[in-house]
């Protein structure tokens, strides 16, 4: 029979809720009492018991196991107070509680997500205000495509975490939405104050159906998938780092503390960090995947199957945390090698679209200067000459339109401050995009 009430027990990872839960039944309390469902003393008596536990819980103490954290505090209450302790439960159901309990919890969480998401920015935008000068490949599909700065290149994450920032927004706004009061599935017939409720507990919204209230996980599979993305995102950078310190790139350093060598190969560091945080993203996406299939096909109102909500939540939740923490840090130590980066540069035809642009500028069709300059590339492949190394006559070959000022279009500071397009690569380009970043992380 213990095997039984492990199985279908939830002590082991419910736990962590014991503040929120707490935090939710001193309120609920306080409700009972300003109706007079309850009276002033049995309140106060109730009140003062679960403000001690809430404080030997944030000692450290841990509250004996029971099946789930909700009703170890209830017993707990009960051994401190005696039976007044079982009237906190009038007017509620074991359903709508822990509804409760996930919101209040992931309304914090949130909050705390964000704000490691606005340090990482931060230092993004330190890094990239640091290497406002460095010229890099610009890449598509991994070949070299054309020139940016460094700093552009690290403010295109800083606006995806941006993205990831205003979707927590979006989802507290989903989260903060009060259930209590729903109890088992229809309400109850007791006359209950849920805004007063709400108020207490700093929610701006109360549930419109409690059917819906008491089965409703959309808010948690919201901030699953919000975990996800800031996952993907974060995988998106590691392979950066992982590319930019391999020799072949040489692009940047990192901390060694970020790294470690090999078992047999001694001249070898490895990104484990980076690789850690991109493996942890399949993790995460399959604890998406998990809470979308426990909510799958449910009947309403409640099932125990939503039982098995919060392991996919709290892992989600606590590996996003915890890669933000280490990427932060990470970030910090990281260094562009500008020798590197201009000597890959020289890689690729880089300023290849430069040549066609400025026959475009001279009334050539694009397509056709298009063309012209495919041939200019294979014409430099062939006598394994690089762009700037060929002569105004080699030019003339292809068109007489070309000048001498088409060596202006092959220089480096040129071509990426020539970019004034809004959202572009050029310097005053990439200083307004971290003025306007800065001004949004305030």
């Amino acid at each position: 029979m213990q095997n039984f009430d492990q199985f279908i027990g939830s002590f082991s990872f419910d736990g962590r809720l014991g503040e929120s839960d707490i935090i939710g039944s001193i309120a609920h309390t306080k409700m009972l009492v300003k109706t007079k469902i309850i009276n002033a003393s049995d309140g106060k008596k109730i009140i003062s018991g679960l403000t001690s536990v809430l404080k030997d819980i944030r000692k450290g103490w841990s509250i004996p196991k029971e099946e789930d954290i909700h009703y170890a505090i209830e017993k707990e209450l009960i051994r401190r107070i005696g039976i007044v302790g079982g009237k906190m439960h009038t007017a509620r159901s074991r359903n709508d509680q822990v509804a409760t309990d996930l919101r209040i919890y992931l309304k914090q969480e949130i909050t705390n997500i964000k704000n490691l998401v606005n340090t990482f920015q931060r230092t993004l935008v330190k890094k990239a205000d640091e290497n406002i000068d460095i010229i890099m490949p610009g890449f598509t599909h991994l070949q070299p495509a054309q020139p940016v700065l460094a700093a552009h290149h690290l403010l295109a994450y800083a606006q995806m975490f941006q993205r990831d920032k205003e979707r927590l927004y979006d989802c507290y706004k989903r989260t903060d939405i009060l259930p209590l009061g729903s109890a088992a599935l229809a309400g109850t017939s007791f006359k209950i104050d849920r805004q007063y409720t709400a108020k207490l507990l700093d929610f701006q919204n109360i549930s419109e159906n409690s059917l819906d209230a008491v089965s409703d996980r959309d808010f948690a599979v919201e901030f699953v998938f919000c975990m996800a993305l800031i996952a993907l995102h974060l995988t998106r950078f590691c392979e950066e780092m992982i590319l930019w310190m391999n020799p072949e790139f040489g692009y940047i350093t990192i901390d060694d503390k970020f790294t470690s060598g090999s078992s047999i190969m001694p001249q070898k560091r490895n990104p484990d960090c980076a690789e850690v945080i991109r493996g942890k993203s399949g993790r995460i996406f399959g604890d998406l995947i998990a809470l979308l299939t426990i909510a799958k096909s449910l009947p309403l109102a409640y099932n125990r199957d939503l039982q098995e909500d919060k392991p996919p939540v709290f892992d989600a939740l606590d590996n996003v945390k915890m890669c933000l923490k280490v990427i932060n840090e990470m970030t910090k130590s990281l260094k562009f090698v500008k020798e590197r980066t201009l000597k890959s540069t020289e890689k690729g035809f880089i300023a290849a679209t430069e040549i066609a642009d400025y026959l475009t500028r001279n009334n050539v069709p694009f397509r056709t200067a298009h063309g012209l300059v495919k041939d200019i590339v294979l014409y430099c492949k062939k006598h394994s000459k690089a762009l700037n190394e060929l002569s105004i006559k080699e030019y003339n070959k292809f068109s007489p339109i070309f000048k001498k000022d088409i060596f202006n279009c092959l220089d480096l500071k040129n071509i990426t401050n020539i970019k004034m397009s809004y959202g572009g690569t050029s310097r005053k380009s990439v200083i307004r995009q971290i003025k306007n970043i800065k001004r949004k992380l305030k």
